[in-house]
């Protein structure tokens, strides 16, 4: 009984699993090999908006399903890779591009990780010159330094007397 339960309830998890796993595969008919090119070549250097660093190609969230088919459409419709490239940023902004281009609104996308590398070196350096100062220690009274001599003797008699017993 106990095994029939165990079997039955193994192959619902292996068909759920399957199910699940098996994504639908969208197929594209091209009038030739050019067009099929310039279609895998954008899917390739478009952004998916919505997945986590993908591109149009690689992601199956709905939006880059509905990319694949604007970029499909329009390439059936005779638009050259420029031509769809400009309408994705026209309608998505830069972001859409792996590559942005160098100009004042992207500024900051290529040199915002050198500027804070450069940052993260001023502070790394001023914390360890900060921590290379000798603070200036006040001098010690002959008082204070016959009480360390008095202490350090307490307790050289402390560890020979604790070895003798």
């Amino acid at each position: 009984m106990q095994s029939l339960l165990f079997k039955t309830v193994f192959l619902f998890i292996v068909a759920f699993a399957l199910n699940v796993s098996a994504a639908p595969v969208e197929t594209f008919k091209f009038d030739s090999p050019e067009t099929e090119k310039s279609f895998h070549k954008l899917s390739d250097e478009l952004r998916c908006l919505v997945c986590q660093n993908q591109n149009v190609a690689e992601s199956n969230a709905g939006l880059a399903k509905d990319l694949r088919l604007e970029i499909y459409t329009m390439l059936s419709e005779g638009k050259s890779e420029d031509e769809i490239v400009e309408f994705m940023v026209q309608r998505y902004g830069d972001y859409v591009l792996y590559r942005p281009p160098f100009k004042p609104m992207t500024w900051l996308l290529w040199f915002g990780p050198i500027i804070i590398f450069f940052i993260g070196i001023y502070y790394v350096v001023r914390f360890l010159k900060s921590q290379g100062t000798d603070t200036q220690i006040d001098k010690i009274s002959d008082e204070d330094i016959e009480r360390i001599k008095n202490l350090h003797s307490e307790q050289g008699h402390v560890k020979q007397g604790s070895k003798k017993v």
